[in-house]
């Protein structure tokens, strides 16, 4: 039976989670780059739930393992998306006090530009900020399984360690994305306006017609210079601060109903 967790009050809370499974090295680099900061737990899908964006479960329960309970680290395996994740853990696991800390990743590849929409990494993040959790996705964009994290992992201490200091405005969250290689530093940007063409591979299959997700990633402002395309193409992190209010105040203002 799972019980809720009894912290300690002189540590903070850190909770992670991500998309890739609980079994992804990007999941167990980024726990072992933290561990250190606080208490820290997990609850991370059984299986890789990519692209499922902020999906909840229905209609179907949810199963909840713990797999690793030592010192101040404990880690479960849940069965639905990374948001359920997140709602299951808040649910069942906490008492009268929530993370001080919500950590998504480290996703393996880019949830630069668009792909923040479809990404789970950036759902389940935006769902702690959705709690009103100081709340960050941390992807690096290389996809192998073996992908080298080694670079990354002082940036991702450092900004854990300022925003655990000085929490994040209440409705932001950080999309954080990091360049394969040597990382040059880290730079503050603006989402680029870029776009997928949903291209599909197609497939006969069992006398069936099958098609697959292929696509071509088009960036429609490639010569800009403040957006997170531009820095992960010059070697650094970027990092886009998101709202969660997705109202459009200056079209609201100006031409509502006018």
């Amino acid at each position: 039976m799972i019980e809720k967790i009894k912290f300690k009050q002189d540590k903070p809370i850190i909770f992670i989670t991500n998309d890739d499974s609980v079994h992804s090295k990007g999941i167990a680099e980024l726990i072992n780059s933290v561990a250190h900061l606080g208490q820290v737990v997990v609850v991370a899908p059984d299986v890789v739930r990519s692209g499922s964006s902020s999906a909840i479960t229905h209609g179907v329960g949810l199963e909840l393992k713990l797999l690793c309970s030592q010192d101040d680290l404990y880690i479960f395996s849940c069965s639905g998306t990374p948001v359920d994740c997140v709602k299951l853990a808040f649910f069942t696991l906490f008492d009268k006090q929530l993370p001080h800390i919500v950590l998504s990743g480290i996703n393996h590849g880019s949830n630069a530009s668009v792909n923040s929409l479809y990404s789970a990494t950036v759902g389940a993040a935006m769902e702690g900020c959705v709690n009103n959790i100081s709340s960050i996705a941390f992807s690096l964009c290389d996809h192998a399984d073996d992908a080298d994290f080694s670079n990354t992992l002082p940036h991702v201490v450092a900004m854990v360690e300022k925003v655990l200091k000085d929490p994040l405005p209440k409705g932001t969250f950080l999309n954080v994305n990091f360049p394969k290689g040597v990382v040059q530093g880290l730079k503050f940007v603006r989402q680029a306006d870029a776009r997928w063409s949903e291209e599909y591979d197609k497939t006969f299959e069992k006398g069936t017609t099958q098609y697959w997700l292929a696509g071509y990633f088009d960036n429609r402002e490639p010569n800009a210079v403040d957006t997170d395309e531009w820095a992960l193409s010059s070697g650094l992190g970027s990092v886009v601060p998101v709202k969660i209010d997705m109202t459009d105040y200056d079209w609201l203002e100006n031409n509502c109903l006018k």
